[in-house]
């Protein structure tokens, strides 16, 4: 019987950008800004939906198309505070369930019982307006244009849960990569961070 050892891939085809804590903080407000700063009912419903997708696309790290499928009224667990995702780019349709935080389940809630009609509908959305707006906002707050697409948001939360000590593979899980090598990517760029930071505090 041999022994299979896993040999990760850790130079991707392209550089990975993702949002520094300042950056995804600062972007947060301006998308809560913009949800906030209309109070016409019809304005700010619509407005709601983009913000909870932003909102979705950030705790999830999922595909931008996943969250367009989402159903509020199928998919989220509003007790255990959990979203089932279905997974894209897999040879058999499948599904994960991802923890998120309290505070979006809760959100997710509030607009429902401010909304009842969009029961079902909340992540309804033209994925070409959403990048649009997506785009518009990141612009507004002063992010790189390399940073200004949904995917961002993907890269950002896999570098996030890398960094606080989340196992590889449970990240694997969570993004929905059918691949560890897809996952094992981000380790590369962890890492540099990591000895970045070790040599500014001396410890290198």
């Amino acid at each position: 019987m041999s022994l299979i050892v896993f040999k990760p891939n850790l130079t991707p085809a392209r550089p990975i950008f993702y949002l520094s804590e300042e950056e995804l903080n600062r972007f947060t407000q301006a998308w809560l800004n913009y949800y906030d700063s209309k109070q016409k009912k019809a304005r700010r419903k619509a407005r709601g939906q983009y913000f909870l997708t932003f909102l979705a696309l950030r705790f999830t790290g999922a595909r931008h198309g996943e969250v367009l499928l989402l159903r509020d009224d199928r998919d989220i667990d509003f007790r255990n505070s959990e979203i089932t995702i279905p997974t894209l780019k897999q040879k058999r349709p499948t599904a994960r369930v991802v923890p998120v935080p309290p505070q979006l389940v809760a959100e997710i809630a509030r607009y429902l019982a401010e909304y009842p009609d969009m029961k079902g509908k909340v992540f309804r959305l033209d994925r070409f307006n959403f990048r649009k707006k997506f785009a518009e906002i990141a612009t507004q707050t002063g992010l790189d244009r390399k940073k200004a697409h949904p995917h961002i948001l993907r890269h950002t939360r896999a570098m996030e849960l890398l960094k606080a000590g989340i196992p590889i593979t449970m990240v694997q899980s969570l993004l929905g990569h059918a691949s560890l090598n897809s996952t094992a990517m981000y380790l590369r760029f962890s890492n540099l961070e990591a000895r970045q930071l070790l040599r500014e505090k001396g410890l290198i």
